[in-house]
């Protein structure tokens, strides 16, 4: 969705390098810094922790591939300086959206690991507006930004956040 905003999303490309970063369906926000760098997208991703809590083994969504992912993301942490890939550990004012449970507008209840791509806010209603690609058509939704906190400080988010620069 970026990548097509930012008019440098060509089907062949893109596969070539979803191959290339070896990216299955088990997508980190790590991953998403990795592909904003491969295709020269200045980035800026802030987490909580630099690399894999330990904690999100007993998760129900990493359970299954949890020994296999913690090894690769741990080592994309590593490698991120070197593959120009800018990672710091610092706090974000608002962050990638996974919420808990149900709440994640989601088609499965199992699914709880997503993002979200920030569009806008509104002051004088106190609303976030995002488009949410888990749906089929992630236009414009909205929610209060009560309720986006909620979501983004829920453990499993490590409070994420990736910020892309619109003059990459």
């Amino acid at each position: 969705m970026v990548l097509r905003y930012l008019g440098q999303l060509d089907d062949g490309e893109f596969e070539g390098a979803l191959q290339e970063l070896r990216l299955t369906r088990s997508i980190w926000t790590i991953d998403l810094a990795y592909l904003m760098s491969h295709f020269g997208v200045r980035h800026r991703f802030c987490t909580q922790t630099l690399g894999v809590d330990k904690g999100y083994k007993n998760q129900s969504f990493y359970r299954k591939h949890f020994d296999t992912e913690e090894t690769r993301v741990n080592q994309l942490f590593a490698q991120a300086k070197s593959c120009k890939v800018l990672v710091e550990k610092c706090p974000a004012k608002y962050c990638c959206f996974a919420p808990r449970g149900h709440r994640c507008f989601c088609r499965t209840p199992d699914y709880q690991g997503h993002f979200i791509v920030l569009r806008g806010y509104n002051r004088a209603t106190s609303s976030i507006f995002y488009n949410n690609p888990a749906y089929a058509d992630p236009g414009m939704c909205s929610t209060s930004i009560s309720n986006f906190e909620e979501a983004r400080t829920s453990y499993g988010t490590d409070e994420d956040i990736l910020f892309v620069f619109l003059d990459s």
